[in-house]
């Protein structure tokens, strides 16, 4: 029992005696924050496992199924947070160092299938402990569920269409689409089976059974958005040509390989500046644009280009240029008029 409680702790001291730089910086930011929890399930993990194998009266073997129903979800729980803490941690900085083309839309899938590994894992890990015949119990499902799908095969593509649409998010609730037959106007409801939409001019109501709309190009006019990141860097001393030209390509390189980030309206402006403390100041105002159309999409999009800067300001460093940055953000949403 006792070992369970000390060794998130020995893994500690390990990786900091032993571990390179990034390793402990890794287990600080991903690990650390969550030793306490991982501490406890363990604990608890041992309990549930004594409670298995010893020959224990039947009453307390019953009590012992919601004990391992909550390890279950807690560890579901734990596992995602640290994942989300990696990826957004250590994934993110490797992948931009490695100076690919960033798709944020591929890296919020790979999110969602790690998470759903997760959570896969440990239901059958809970189905082995607690002898459920979990290959017995999806082949039957499997069978009772080709019969329903002969059944309502037209239902059952426009419940999945749903299900798409819920997950890939093309559009919401009182957006403005326009489709290639040429419906066009306001959505008002999203249904399991149909989405209902209200024209724009007749006021008409038109029902689009929701397989159709997977299978289809949609335009949404509506969800049109995009994040000025203003960084002002400010250099307390003279800049010249050549140095300017040096700053501006550090910044465009910088960010010319993160996908939603559009490095071609990417501005680097610089003006002199006067100062009784200085002999010149130059003054450097980079604007970024994020695009994007999603909430996380934009997060994640702007997380991305979070590390960028960081990268920027170690080039910076490098080539021995000194001064002090000043940033804001201006969130631009666009909509259509109708």
């Amino acid at each position: 029992m006792a070992s369970s409680l000390l060794l998130p702790r020995t893994l500690e001291r390990t990786i900091i005696r032993f571990g390179s730089d990034s390793a402990q910086k890794n287990y600080q930011q991903v690990i650390k924050p969550d030793q306490d929890w991982i501490s406890l399930i363990l604990f608890v993990m041992l309990i549930d496992v004594g409670i298995l194998i010893a020959p224990l009266p039947d009453w307390i073997h019953r009590l012992e199924i919601p004990l391992g129903l909550a390890i279950a979800i807690s560890i579901s729980w734990l596992g995602s947070r640290l994942f989300r803490r990696f990826f957004e941690v250590y994934l993110l900085n490797a992948i931009l160092q490695s100076k690919r083309k960033i798709n944020s839309e591929l890296l919020i899938i790979s999110k969602f299938v790690a998470n759903t590994l997760i959570v896969l894992a440990v239901i059958f890990l809970f189905a082995q402990t607690h002898q459920i015949n979990i290959i017995g119990l999806l082949a039957s499902l499997g069978i009772g569920g080709l019969a329903i799908a002969f059944a309502a095969q037209k239902t059952l593509e426009q419940l999945l269409g749903g299900i798409v649409l819920y997950l890939d998010r093309p559009f919401a609730v009182d957006d403005y689409i326009c489709l290639p037959d040429g419906t066009f106007g306001r959505v008002e409801s999203i249904g399991l089976r149909s989405t209902k939409i209200r024209t724009s001019g007749k006021g008409s109501l038109v029902i689009v059974p929701n397989n159709v709309l997977t299978q289809t190009n949609i335009e949404n006019l509506s969800s049109a958005r995009k994040i000025i990141s203003l960084i002002n860097l400010t250099f307390y001393t003279s800049l010249s040509e050549e140095e300017k030209a040096l700053v501006r390509q550090i910044i465009l390189d910088g960010t010319q390989d993160i996908f939603g980030i559009d490095h071609r309206i990417t501005q680097v402006e610089f003006k002199e500046l006067l100062s009784d403390q200085y002999s010149s100041i130059v003054q450097a105002q980079v604007t970024f644009f994020i695009l994007g159309s999603g909430e996380i999409s934009m997060e994640l999009r702007s997380q991305l280009l979070e590390i960028a800067k960081q990268n920027i300001t170690q080039k910076m460093q490098d080539f021995g240029i000194e001064y002090d940055l000043e940033e804001k953000q201006i969130d631009v949403t666009s909509s259509v008029s109708v």
